[in-house]
């Protein structure tokens, strides 16, 4: 077992939590249509097209569940979403599609209103624990950073709650309101507004009272006694400490697990760390033999755009996309101006498309004198706070003819200079492009950004990753991605057995760092 130094360990932890401090991941807000050459509907027929079936009996029994006695007037996503995205090969297990199915069934009996969790408040607010007054526990999601960064925790969350059998909750703050479908059938995964302690939620750190990591540092809990608190906060954020890390350690899942509600605020993919857990291994593996498809499966599960996103998205595609004979997203995330200035991120771009060949070259002696009535070949779709790339983009490919003869379009649905996590319109357009995304056929994302690692999951494909600019272009500008999953930016460094710092990446072969991010760790097929 490969151990580090003090000193290095302690770098190790504090870069990390200086890069990854601002924690801005998504790129884009209100749209702003630039012109499209050509305005179409999908041309093979709506209908024939709705009657399309799962290509495989293991994707439609994962997402073809019953909603019509749930209270939701409509997730026309559900059903439509077959038109635009092409079914996955990486099917499901068979133990994940029963495991989900046993899930809704314990969610619509411990859901909110129901007399289980009106029993459970009881306890919440008395302090008292009363384990034969009820069979559910729960565990509350709490916000933090952008919309990326909130789809991967909240996919995290989720498969804790399933390995634990606890129900999760979000508390949805406005920013959030109508993003996603419901998820379970037959009831809701939205925190209600009466729950206690609600207005408190949003500020909790590993500083609260009730804080798991805070009651371990101040030795406030004894594991021989069996009082147990009614409800604990777990702090899994970024800039989280060693004692809220313990988290993962087996010895203190025993305890948590005694604990009927746990508040669990997080900003960060920490899924991988999980599967470190002898705890949850046997489990794991039968949920998922193909480790690198964890995000793909439960984030295609979960997130679902609400009508009024799904209606943003289709009409995006229809108008820009869907004549094309190939897609291509390029994800663009800067997160400093002064390390990846415009002009070496733009090269890189370029130099990327060169070396993968994903766009023709462009003759760059002759110029095109009126638009092109021919079919477009190829279209590039450009999220990015700026708008500059895409006009370097759209400037090279609109005004000087390919070499092969291929029309290529380039579009940008938005280019706001700042993020604004916290408002609802921007997370909205948020989760249009990201969706748009993973609609591509091939996909180039930004070292370091949520944003693109959600949508590779969604699209379930291994994308070609912008490596991070130092002080030159990186040779080569980009490279394909060993996994499709996220990256865990800032897992745990020690051992919970021998109490050492180690490189947890020398546990188990699926678990190993992240190509973008050195020292993160990530979901791998040992085959890979």
């Amino acid at each position: 077992m490969k151990t580090f130094s003090k000193t290095g360990a302690y770098c190790l932890i504090v870069f990390s939590v200086v890069v990854i401090f601002n924690c801005q991941d998504t790129d884009l807000d209100s749209i702003t249509r630039f012109p499209a050459t050509k305005s179409s509907a999908i041309d093979s027929g709506e209908e024939s097209l709705f009657s399309r079936k799962f290509s495989d009996s293991g994707e439609e029994s994962l997402f073809s569940r019953k909603f019509s006695d749930s209270g939701e007037e409509s997730c026309l996503s559900r059903n439509q979403s077959v038109l635009y995205r092409k079914s996955s090969p990486r099917k499901p297990s068979s133990y994940l599609i029963a495991k989900l199915r046993s899930y809704e069934e314990l969610h619509k009996r411990c859901g909110p209103r129901t007399d289980s969790y009106k029993r459970s408040l009881k306890q919440l607010k008395s302090g008292q624990i009363d384990h034969n007054s009820t069979d559910c526990k729960y565990v509350v999601w709490v916000a933090d950073c952008g919309l990326g960064n909130r789809m991967l925790s909240i996919t995290s969350a989720f498969l804790y709650a399933l390995l634990t059998n606890r129900v999760l909750l979000i508390d949805q703050k406005q920013e959030m309101a109508d993003l996603f479908c419901e998820p379970f059938p037959t009831t809701s995964w939205i925190l209600p507004e009466d729950f206690p302690f609600k207005n408190k939620l949003g500020g909790f750190n590993q500083k609260y009272d009730h804080s798991y990591g805070n009651m371990l540092k101040n030795n406030n809990i004894n594991y021989s006694t069996q009082l147990f608190p009614s409800y604990l906060y777990l702090f899994l954020s970024h800039n989280c400490d060693h004692h809220d890390q313990l988290f993962f350690c087996d010895q203190d899942q025993a305890l948590l697990n005694q604990v009927p509600w746990l508040i669990m605020k997080s900003n960060v993919y920490f899924l991988p760390s999980m599967f470190l857990m002898s705890s949850f291994d046997q489990e794991l593996d039968r949920l998922f033999p193909d480790k690198e498809t964890v995000f793909h499966h439960l984030g295609r599960y979960l997130f679902n755009p609400s009508d009024r996103v799904w209606g943003l998205i289709t009409k995006y595609y229809q108008d820009y996309l869907a004549n094309a004979e190939k897609r291509i997203g390029i994800q663009i995330r800067i997160f400093s101006a002064k390390t990846s200035p415009f002009g070496s991120v733009m090269d890189q771009i370029l130099g990327c498309i060169q070396k993968e060949k994903l766009l023709p070259e462009v003759d760059t002696e002759k110029s095109i004198a009126s638009p092109s009535k021919n079919q477009t070949s190829k279209v590039v779709l450009v999220t990015s706070l700026f708008q500059g790339y895409f006009e370097k983009l759209n400037k090279t490919y609109g005004e000087h003819p390919t070499k092969t003869g291929e029309v290529v379009a380039v579009y940008q649905p938005s280019h706001e200079r700042k993020q604004q996590s916290w408002e609802n319109s921007h997370n909205v357009q948020a989760w249009v492009e990201i969706y748009l995304l993973s609609l591509s056929d091939e996909l180039v994302t930004s070292a370091w950004s949520t944003f693109g690692y959600v949508a590779q999951g969604l699209r379930g494909m291994r994308p070609l990753i912008l490596y991070k600019i130092g002080r030159a272009i990186p040779d080569p500008p980009c490279g394909r991605g060993v996994s499709m999953e996220p990256c865990y930016h800032a897992p745990p460094i020690f051992d919970c057995k021998t109490k050492k710092t180690v490189d947890t990446t020398t546990f188990v072969p699926h678990v190993k760092h992240c190509e973008d991010i050195r020292w993160g760790i990530k979901l791998l097929n040992t085959s890979s």
